[in-house]
Formats: C-alpha cells, sequence, structure tokens
C-alpha cells in the first residue's frame, strides 16, 4: 500500500515537472505584428510587376499585397520589412517565422496546402508556366525544346512540370538547373540554354524590363495552371483570415469603383456594401480583430485591385499586360469578391 502511494506520488510529481517546463502559449501573429509595429514580408525582389527594389523604392503586385496587410493590421501600409527570399528559402523561413507572411509569386497547389505547416491565403493572380526562346532558333512552340537544354529554377514547380511535359510526349530534355532566377537570366541570355522556363508574365517581365523583346519571345502556349498566392503558417486562422480578406477588400473595392483618391469620400455613400467595407457600419473590424476603418486604411493607403494591377502590371506600367484571367468576373476574368458582409 505504502508502495503504490509512493508511486503515485512520484508519477505527480513527474506531471508538475513536465508541465512547468512547457513553453507558454505563443503568441499570435497579429500580436507579434502589433507588438513589433511592423510586419516581416517575404517576397522575391528580383521580379518585376511582383516585387523589385528600385531607387523609389518596393514596387509590385506582391508588394501592395504586404502593404494591404499593414495597413488592415497597423494603419500604416509602410509599416512593412520586405525580406527577399529565394525558391528554396521562402517556404522554410516562414514555417521558423522569420516572416509572418509570404507574398512571393508562389503557386498554390495540393501537396504545399496540404502536406507542410503553411496555408495559403487568396491567390492574387491566375499564371501559367510557358518558355522563353531566342527568336533566331525559329522554335514557336514547347515541342520545339525537344533535346534541349532548358534553364529552369531549383525548387519551383516549373521544375517538375516541364520534366512531366516533355516526358508525357516522349522528348528527352536537359534541364540546367539554377539556385535563383537572375543566375537562369544570366545563363540564357549567354545562350547556355536553348529556352527558360518559368510563369508566363515572369518571363514578358524580364523580357520587357532588360530590353530584349527584339531578340527573344514569350512561346504562346501555356504547358500548367500557376495560380499565385500568398502563404501563412498553419494553425493561426486569425491570420490567415486577415491576410485573406485584406486581398478581397482590394478586389471588392474595384467592385465598388473605390479609389485611393476618391475612398474619403465615399465614407458617408448611401450604398450598404460601400458602408459595411469602410467600416461606417462596424462589425468587420470586430470579427477580424482589427478596428473598423482597416478596409479604408488598405483602399486609402494602396488602393484597390485594378489600382495595383494597373501600375504594376498593366497599361500604366512599363510590362503593359492585359488584365486576362486576373479581370473581375464581371469583365471575363476569374477575380470574384467574397461577400464582405
Amino acid at each position: 500500500m505504502k508502495l503504490r502511494i509512493v508511486v503515485r506520488a512520484l508519477g505527480l510529481a513527474g506531471v508538475a515537472l513536465t508541465l512547468a517546463g512547457l513553453p507558454a502559449v505563443a503568441e499570435s501573429t497579429l500580436d507579434l505584428v502589433k507588438k513589433r509595429g511592423q510586419l516581416n514580408c517575404g517576397v522575391n525582389g528580383e521580379l518585376p510587376g511582383f516585387s523589385s527594389r528600385a531607387s523609389s523604392g518596393w514596387a509590385g503586385l506582391d508588394v501592395d499585397m504586404c502593404k494591404a496587410v499593414a495597413a488592415a493590421v497597423l494603419g500604416d501600409a509602410g509599416k512593412v520589412n520586405f525580406v527577399p527570399l529565394t525558391a528554396q528559402q521562402r517556404f522554410t523561413e516562414l514555417q521558423a517565422g522569420k516572416v509572418d507572411m509570404l507574398a512571393r509569386n508562389s503557386t498554390i497547389t495540393l501537396q504545399r496546402d496540404v502536406g507542410t505547416e503553411i496555408d495559403f491565403a487568396a491567390v492574387n493572380f491566375y499564371d501559367g508556366q510557358s518558355f522563353a526562346v531566342s527568336k533566331k532558333i525559329g522554335v514557336t512552340a514547347p515541342s520545339g525544346l525537344g533535346s534541349s537544354k532548358i534553364c529552369v529554377v531549383k525548387g519551383t514547380t516549373h521544375e517538375a512540370n516541364m520534366v512531366n511535359w516533355f516526358r508525357a510526349r516522349r522528348y528527352t530534355i536537359q534541364p540546367v538547373p539554377f539556385d535563383n532566377a537572375e543566375a537562369m537570366y544570366a545563363a540564357f541570355f549567354a545562350s547556355r540554354c536553348a529556352g527558360m522556363t518559368q510563369d508566363a508574365t515572369a518571363l514578358a517581365a524580364v523580357l520587357a524590363t532588360r530590353n530584349k523583346q527584339a531578340d527573344y519571345m514569350v512561346l504562346p502556349q501555356l504547358i500548367s495552371r500557376e495560380p499565385l498566392g500568398p502563404y501563412v503558417r498553419r494553425g493561426d486562422d486569425a491570420w490567415v483570415d486577415i491576410v485573406r480578406w485584406s486581398f478581397q477588400a482590394m478586389l471588392l473595392a474595384e467592385e465598388l469603383n473605390l479609389t485611393k483618391d476618391r475612398v474619403a469620400g465615399e465614407r458617408q455613400s448611401t450604398d450598404a456594401d460601400v458602408r459595411q467595407l469602410l467600416g461606417t457600419i462596424p462589425g468587420n473590424g470586430k470579427a477580424l480583430g482589427l478596428e473598423e476603418d482597416w478596409a479604408y486604411n488598405i483602399i486609402r493607403q494602396v488602393g484597390s485591385y485594378g489600382e495595383s494591377f494597373d501600375r504594376n502590371l498593366g497599361a500604366g506600367s512599363p510590362l503593359k499586360f492585359e488584365r486576362g484571367a486576373n479581370a473581375l468576373w464581371s469583365k471575363g476574368g476569374l477575380m470574384y469578391p467574397l461577400p464582405m458582409r
């Protein structure tokens, strides 16, 4: 009997010691960002139109995604620390807590979403994979690159997509892998590969910004679907909600014709959808754990999705991309804003 009591006492003592050694419950990402007063956002940093740095500062569609979250959470779109990450680094750095979110032209796939400790929050750009080639080689379709050397970045969906596409058509290619896009571009323009592969818009951006369009071209055929979007760590539902709805606020702003310049005058609109989005009708802010003017701050400081697309990729940019699949659903595209109520 005494032995049983002693064993039970020792067991309870062990449990107490174990509990004492457990770490405290981790702070939510929202609390960490508020305490820090700055959002750490992982980006590409070398992809014009999506995220790149010039003398005037950071710019790009993904950069605006980061700024929108900072505006929503901190009330200031300028409170962002942009962290350039390679394709190999991006997900491990996110999981390790080095960044609060990732907005790095990253394709959303089942195995990334289900098989890892990360979640995607939205699709902020619909793209597809293609190839860039020199015009002088006379290739007009991907099949013309069979048996050729093709430059590709390691650790991307492009690598597997390329191999699978050619294998299915019984072509043997020679992948030439690189650690980052800049190294791939340098090798391609030095004629080390007959072609290079990446998202079609990324290839077009590289040719446009480097004045290579006279001698090189992007093949029109796409070999994959590449929906791109921001990622966050799994297990913080409140944070993924904030990132998701920050994007939706920009999308709905475009549908409601709310822009940076005119949104201030719309806070007293008689349109219930406008009033709810801008926080005049309260509730959305409280649901997200934010101030009621969170979406107003996004639109006033960053703009609508249409404004962001135009200045970074569209008519207001050097790239002059058409909206295509990234147009609003009402204009033939895939962008469909979710109800903000």
